[in-house]
């Protein structure tokens, strides 16, 4: 039982995994023409801001040297999504979808990404349509991985030891609104 759970969940993680850049990014000469010649490569310092939240997307990030975070707001919260280190896509949802940023990314570190703009993206998914399902499945594999990583790194209610101070103890170890 527990290795054929523990296979399951290996499944699961290769699946999510992600690709690595030239394939996803393969295409016909004349769209990687294209995306080659617009492509630019921007420097950040530590402490800088690569973009904001619900800002208009410029294209499509390649995180190339130094690490960023991600964060965002939501419900009125702040939240760290994560970091964006060498070899990472960043802002594939901006990117595809509505072209507006779906967090804010900051630079830890010194650091230089590659941008690969927005009007180039859509001329090369014009001229060469898988490009752009092959980054579709791409972000539906990101979305997968931050899914597995929320799962595995919750945190479980502790039990608690003591009198209950008038509640009973199955409450206290699993919480008003758990299920029994």
């Amino acid at each position: 039982m527990v290795n054929s759970q523990s296979d399951r969940r290996f499944e699961r993680l290769a699946a999510a995994a992600a690709h690595p850049l030239a394939e996803l990014l393969e295409c016909p000469k004349e769209a990687g023409s294209l995306l080659n010649n617009a492509t630019r490569c921007i420097e950040f310092d530590a402490g800088e801001v690569v973009f904001r939240q619900h800002g208009s997307c410029n294209g499509l990030y390649v995180v190339v040297s130094g690490d960023f975070v991600r964060k965002a707001e939501r419900f009125e919260m702040r939240v760290t999504l994560g970091s964006a280190r060498p070899g990472d896509l960043v802002e594939l949802a901006a990117a595809l979808g509505d072209g507006f940023h779906t967090y804010t990314l900051t630079a830890v570190t010194p650091g230089s990404l590659l941008l690969l703009p927005i009007e180039a993206l859509k001329s090369a998914f014009e001229s060469y349509r898988p490009l752009r399902m092959r980054l579709l499945e791409e972000l539906a594999r990101e979305v997968s991985r931050a899914y597995i990583t929320c799962c595995l790194t919750r945190v479980m209610p502790a039990r608690r030891h003591g009198n209950g101070a008038g509640r009973n103890q199955e409450s206290i170890a699993h919480g008003p609104l758990s299920v029994r």
